[in-house]
């Protein structure tokens, strides 16, 4: 609950809590804030038994914590019913990407594709899947108005 309170905060309340209340009155506040968080706890149980109890049987096993969307779905996903991280797994987007790249480039990619280039290509269009010669730095590469 109070997992970002450093050491400077919390000796911060304290010496604020001894000014406000007093040292003769700080023990008993001490207590009856405990107190009020105690019941406010064993409130809290107890309805969520409750609930649980009218939902039946078929529920006994259900968190309220899945209520969060981040955790249902964190839940949801490491579930392997629907076969999710084989997809997640199976899809690389940094190599597509870099697929992508090198053929706008117009470099080699560094791993073979599996489309081999035709023999038999017809007409004023390039097959992209040549080997393409190696440019000067000054020269610019071939334009394709009808490709863009």
């Amino acid at each position: 609950m109070f997992n970002d309170i450093g050491a400077l905060e919390l000796v911060t309340l304290v010496v604020l809590a001894v000014l406000v209340f007093g040292p003769e009155k700080l023990p008993k506040m001490i207590q009856d804030v405990t107190r009020t968080i105690r019941k406010i706890r064993e409130f809290s149980e107890s309805a969520k038994a409750d609930i649980r109890e009218e939902l039946g049987p078929e529920f006994k096993d259900f968190e309220f914590e899945d209520l969060n969307p981040k955790t249902f779905i964190r839940k949801q996903l490491d579930n392997d019913e629907l076969g999710l991280k084989e997809i997640r797994n199976g899809f690389d987007l940094k190599k597509e990407m870099a697929e992508v790249t090198d053929a706008v480039h117009g470099r080699e990619s560094e791993t073979p594709s599996s489309s081999t280039p035709s023999s038999g290509s017809t007409g004023g269009t390039v097959d992209m899947t040549k080997k393409r010669e190696k440019l000067a730095p000054e020269e610019h590469p071939p334009f394709d108005a009808d490709a863009t």
